[in-house]
């Protein structure tokens, strides 16, 4: 018994001393593990690439759908309103940006919008701008001059003193122009040689080649105060007229510099153009010298020499006051739309052809100027053989990634539309005037 209890004793004290060991093993281990442990299986990236072959759920942007008030069932408007959602629904939006905005100007009230608020390029829709902006300040009769001045007695055929041109932003000089201009200097004043200066006043325009926020490969310009068919060909050009008509003239210089006394001039030919003779080649096919033109037309008004982009700018922020939209909310950076930095919306275009609308003196010349679809300009080839041909009269406008379309519609009911449509992101043109053109032709039927 005594021997039992002695091999007992044994058994519990080596069961003790087996314990005690696994646990300051246990403990010298853990007091030792290195910061950054080796792992035999690969460690696991901070960022988990998803597999290949894992079908991943697709996120699309919620389906735009109008934000004006709905019309009563079973009417014209509630239907349009209903036709023009179904549109807004397709893939196109996922992935772009689209400001749509149509007013009614019969009832006069808003049809349609889809984020017709939202600053967006407006691309060459920014003409529209700079027409109605030119059409408000410019005097009614307002003609775009070339003046042909001289300084100086003629005697025995010799003008002593300065032949003189006064360049008036005007891109409608032709050469034939200059030629009759040189004859009749010619004839009209017996000047046969100049012994003083050919100087070029071009104080007409802030002296900048190009617009502000043009890109470096724009094929545009330079612009000048004094232009022949929208180039900047106007000093050999005139001496190619004086050469023809007789005369010997010095080689010509700017008027910078140049002391003058118009108090003693003498006006003794110009050339004149009209507004409407510039507007219809500006909006029909989209001529960006021709909108530049008008653009700096409009900033003349401030009656300052050199005046440039901000006096015009000036000019649209002071209309758009006039008419209770915030100025502050856009930016005028040029006046054909070229410039990445121009910034417009659905609701400010439809608010200016609005205006342009109610105003019969600014109507009479804005609405013959637009492309007609279907017939000519730059809408010549679209909406051909449907009920918007010779129906939309609108504005196009495009830029890389850009496309754009306002203007006015007759709609199925008899209503006068002003509409604007901006399509931003795309990746082609055509996906932007495919779905521009059904919105014209949904209103249409």
């Amino acid at each position: 018994m005594k021997h039992l209890r002695y091999l007992l004793l044994l058994l519990l004290v080596a069961s003790c001393a087996s314990q005690q060991t696994v646990r300051h093993r246990t403990s010298h281990q853990a007091d030792v593990r290195p910061v950054a442990p080796v792992v035999v299986q690969k460690p696991v990236p901070v960022v988990v690439e998803e597999e290949e072959d894992v079908p991943q759920p697709v996120v699309s942007a919620q389906p735009l759908i109008s934000q004006v008030q709905r019309a009563p069932l079973g009417t014209w408007q509630a239907a349009k309103q209903q036709a023009l959602d179904s549109l807004c629904r397709i893939s196109l939006f996922e992935t772009t940006q689209l400001g749509l905005y149509v007013y009614d100007l019969t009832d006069g009230k808003p049809l349609y919008a889809v984020n017709a608020a939202h600053r967006m390029r407006p691309a060459s829709c920014q003409k529209v701008v700079t027409a109605v902006t030119a059409l408000r300040f410019c005097k009614p009769g307002y003609q775009l001059r070339t003046e042909f001045r001289i300084a100086g007695k003629v005697r025995g055929g010799v003008l002593e003193g300065d032949l003189i041109v006064v360049g008036g932003m005007d891109p409608l000089v032709t050469q034939d122009e200059l030629l009759q201009a040189a004859a009749s200097i010619r004839q009209q004043q017996g000047i046969s040689s100049i012994a003083g200066s050919i100087v070029f006043d071009l104080s007409m325009r802030e002296d900048k080649p190009y617009g502000w926020g043009w890109c470096w490969d724009d094929d545009y310009g330079p612009l000048s105060a004094l232009l022949v068919n929208g180039k900047d060909t106007f000093g050999q050009d005139w001496l190619q007229a004086l050469d023809m008509a007789g005369i010997k003239a010095p080689t010509p210089e700017a008027e910078v510099g140049k002391q003058r006394k118009e108090n003693l001039e003498t006006l003794v030919y110009t050339i004149r153009h009209s507004i409407d003779d510039l507007l219809w080649p500006m909006m029909k096919n989209s001529d960006n010298i021709y909108a530049e033109c008008l653009f700096c037309q409009t900033a003349a008004t401030k009656g300052k020499k050199w005046a440039g982009r901000k006096e015009a700018a000036l000019r649209t922020e002071e209309l758009l006051k006039s008419i209770d939209l915030d100025a502050s909310s856009y930016q005028v950076a040029d006046g054909s739309g070229l410039s990445l930095y121009n910034y417009a919306s659905a609701e400010m275009l439809v608010a200016l052809l609005g205006y342009a609308w109610r105003t019969p003196e600014i109507r009479e010349h804005l609405l013959p100027s637009l492309p007609i679809a279907g017939i000519d300009g730059t809408l010549e080839k679209r909406m051909r053989d449907t009920e918007a041909q010779g129906n939309v009269r609108a504005k196009t406008g495009t830029l890389t990634g850009v496309s754009s379309l306002a203007g006015y519609l007759t709609a199925a009911n008899g209503h006068t539309l002003a509409f604007a449509i901006i399509n931003q992101g795309v990746g082609s043109v055509s996906m932007g005037r495919t779905f521009q053109d059904k919105v014209c032709l949904e209103l249409c039927r």
